[in-house]
């Protein structure tokens, strides 16, 4: 019986795990989602994308509260006064589809950090000063009486705290805020959660201003930008002109190639024979002088043809001291 036991609640399991995949998976929020004392009022809303349904509240992964969600309703509230730090810790909530008991997952958890005033705020100073120009490194400095904290630091008018950290050994926390511009500009204040109850916060302690203004420029500033765009300019104008000088003679090169090759050519007209003249030897009793020309004679076929005319060579004498 033991292994039928255990393959009907393997089943059961099975079933339950892949009608929760095809389930809509519910959100949940808390209000207020900051700044909540010990004894005030804590609202837990679940989100459900299906109607009439069970839900459940879950807190640290134990069951904390179930209701019924009437139809008409598209979210569950779950509401108490955190009257102890039991009720600090992470949330999530799940429903069931009452017609065919599908189960969904469990939403997304959500922390709720109570501050309790027994606490006492923890110191901060600023470094260099209050007043510092766009660029400058500001070291934000927080301290308590050696608690074992992880220290948050707040800026007015952000919900979450911009940076976290543990305490370091006396208790204190530094943080850096690099190359600061004027949208850092603010108030800042420091929190601390004990180690032992991280869902238990510190009130806010004081508070330090910091002033961002924008670095100006030195004074030479505008007129090196002025000459910094001239020289630029002059550049770009004697890159085009090189480039268009560049392209000019490639052209000439290009039409006297061109021109070149034309003259070349099969069909060209032939160019004008040229007299060389050459001198017999003084052995020559005779003692003429040769002038050899080269003579072509007109041809009817194409100039392509294979059978071209060889050039004959005529000589002719030339009477030198009355002899020929």
């Amino acid at each position: 019986m033991a292994p039928m036991a255990v393959n009907l609640i393997l089943g059961w399991w099975l079933v339950a795990a892949s009608r929760a995949q095809q389930v809509p998976r519910p959100s949940l929020s808390l209000h207020p989602s900051q700044g909540v004392s010990l004894g005030d009022t804590v609202t837990l809303r679940c989100h459900l994308p299906r109607l009439a349904a069970w839900v459940r509240l879950y807190r640290e992964g134990r069951l904390s509260y179930a209701k019924r969600k009437k139809k008409e309703q598209d979210a569950a509230e779950f509401s108490f006064v955190s009257t102890l730090q039991e009720h600090a810790g992470c949330y999530q909530c799940q429903y069931r589809v009452s017609e065919s008991a599908e189960v969904s997952v469990k939403s997304d958890p959500v922390e709720l950090v109570l501050t309790d005033v027994r606490y006492p705020p923890s110191s901060i100073s600023l470094h260099p000063e209050q007043h510092v120009g766009t660029g400058t490194n500001v070291t934000i400095r927080c301290w308590n009486k050696d608690y074992g904290a992880t220290f948050l630091l707040h800026k007015d008018g952000t919900s979450a705290p911009i940076q976290r950290q543990n305490s370091s050994g006396g208790g204190t926390a530094t943080f850096t805020l690099f190359g600061v511009t004027p949208a850092d500009s603010g108030t800042y204040r420091c929190s601390y959660r004990p180690w032992r109850y991280a869902s238990m916060s510190s009130p806010l302690g004081d508070s330090v201003m910091l002033e961002v203004t924008p670095t100006a420029a030195p004074p030479g500033a505008a007129g090196s930008s002025h000459g910094n765009l001239v020289v630029v300019v002059i550049g770009g104008c004697t890159a085009a002109f090189v480039f268009i000088l560049v392209l000019i003679i490639f052209f000439l090169l290009s039409a006297r190639r061109h021109r070149t090759q034309r003259d070349e050519s099969p069909g060209a007209p032939p160019k004008k024979p040229e007299a060389m003249e050459f001198q017999v030897p003084s052995s020559d009793s005779e003692g003429l002088t040769y002038l050899e020309l080269q003579a072509v004679t007109p041809s009817t076929q194409p100039p392509s043809s294979p059978a071209a005319t060889q050039p004959s060579v005529i000589y002719t004498e030339v009477a030198v001291g009355g002899h020929h």
